[in-house]
């Protein structure tokens, strides 16, 4: 699999970054790289190998799943760009 320049084009402006056409070509080979790399990943046998969630052992940590009010509102608006009426405000998104 490869990456054109038009492709490379099209990932930066998904991905909102604003890419000169001359550095195109870079970051379409910076891709290619990525990919070959991903490819190579493929390449690994892991048959029998358990899924980790770090590359220390250990067990996630349980609780007891309880619905609580969360009791502190105003500590968790303080972080809140925008708080109106006890709740997050965000910009209309829809029409």
């Amino acid at each position: 699999m490869s990456i054109t320049e038009d492709e490379a084009r099209k990932v930066a402006h998904l991905s909102r970054i604003a890419v000169d056409d001359a550095a195109l070509p870079a970051l379409a080979r910076e891709l290619n790289g990525i990919l070959h790399f991903m490819e190579q990943l493929n390449e690994v046998d892991v048959t029998g190998v358990e899924p980790m969630t770090g590359v220390t052992p250990m067990r996630l940590k349980r609780r007891e799943d309880v619905v609580t009010t969360g009791g502190m509102p105003e500590k968790i608006l303080s972080n809140a760009p925008d708080a109106r009426e006890g709740f997050f405000a965000v910009p209309k998104v829809v029409e």
